[in-house]
């Protein structure tokens, strides 16, 4: 793997000012709750943007209305989903990091996030390494948060809560002079737990570490429909990142607990039907000092005709547009 940790110096000089501006907004965000700020980033995740018809990935974003993309980082730090006729996008040296960066311009566009796959129980080193790279292009890259997914493969393997402490702190550590933030996304049946969350965030015990809410996958996991909103209140002031996207149960299953994963399949769709209110998510966040994105994640997009499927994604975006206004 071509290691962006010996070009530190190449990724600190780039990224200096946009270090300083990420530790500022994490440790300044009940200040930045009550001034004017600027609007959330409509956003959409790169492997969604397959089902719009358009030559490259910068056009499917706005053929949707959409503003920015949470781009997926592979080992090598190539983007394997962000689709070009004639390029291919990696971070792995400082001639791809600022030929990204150009078309980040030219397209009016930005990466909102980073998404890594993590593997924190299988090989907790090379996580280090990959992690604190990543941390570095987004530095360089002008990105302002990264998420990172926590999930235990090894259930009886040890203890799984501590080992990951040990080595987010380790992340944490190394990436320190990017000021990059992580976002844990509350994902399958670890993180979705808040029990698990809050010991996490106090084991590390680090402003940086947060959460990618993903409004859908707590109520995924069996949460009633009223406790949602008090678990996205309560984690508000650590969210830097977003996943968007719902579920229309019947109902006489929204507002009890459902066994883990009930049916989604069947009742998964788009925001705009679901029975997530984002008016009120979207308040939630801002009051709490929220200004990254509103990224959509469509898990429903194969129940349509191929043709309806851009058409879908762009109401989606617009929903989130008029959330947005009212908040």
């Amino acid at each position: 793997m071509t290691s962006l940790v010996s070009r530190r110096d190449f990724l600190q000089r780039s990224g200096r000012l946009l270090a300083g501006t990420a530790a500022a907004s994490v440790l300044g965000r009940s200040a930045l709750a009550a001034e004017s700020r600027p609007p959330l980033t409509l956003a959409s995740g790169d492997a969604t943007l397959r089902h719009v018809q358009a030559p490259d990935c910068w056009a499917a974003l706005k053929a949707i209305g959409a503003e920015g993309i949470e781009a997926n980082i592979s080992l090598d730090l190539s983007f394997p989903r962000l689709f070009h006729p004639t390029r291919k996008y990696s971070a792995a040296t400082p001639e791809d990091v600022a030929a990204l960066k150009a078309a980040m311009q030219a397209s009016g566009c930005k990466i909102t996030a980073f998404l890594m796959s993590n593997q924190f129980d299988a090989r907790p080193e090379e996580e280090v390494t990959w992690v604190i790279q990543a941390a570095q292009a987004a530095q360089a890259l002008g990105v302002p948060a990264i998420r990172i997914d926590v999930v235990n493969r090894k259930p009886n393997a040890g203890n799984f809560l501590q080992a990951t402490v040990e080595t987010l702190k380790k992340i944490l550590a190394g990436s320190e002079s990017t000021g990059l933030v992580f976002g844990v996304e509350n994902h399958g049946r670890t993180s979705n737990d808040p029990e698990f969350l809050d010991a996490l965030f106090a084991g590390v015990g680090s402003p940086r570490l947060g959460l990618t809410l993903d409004t859908g996958n707590f109520y995924w996991f069996g949460h009633p429909l009223s406790k949602l909103y008090d678990l996205y209140a309560k984690y508000a002031r650590r969210v830097f990142h977003t996943h968007c996207k719902s579920i229309k149960y019947p109902a006489d299953q929204r507002d009890v607990q459902r066994p883990m994963g009930w049916k989604y399949g069947e009742f998964n769709c788009p925001i705009d039907q679901g029975d997530i209110d984002f008016r009120r998510v979207v308040k939630i966040l801002r009051d709490a000092g929220y200004h990254n994105d509103l990224c959509i994640e469509n898990e429903s997009l194969g129940k349509l005709p191929e043709g309806d499927r851009q058409a879908a994604l762009a109401k989606e975006i617009q929903y989130l547009k008029d959330c947005r206004a009212e908040a």
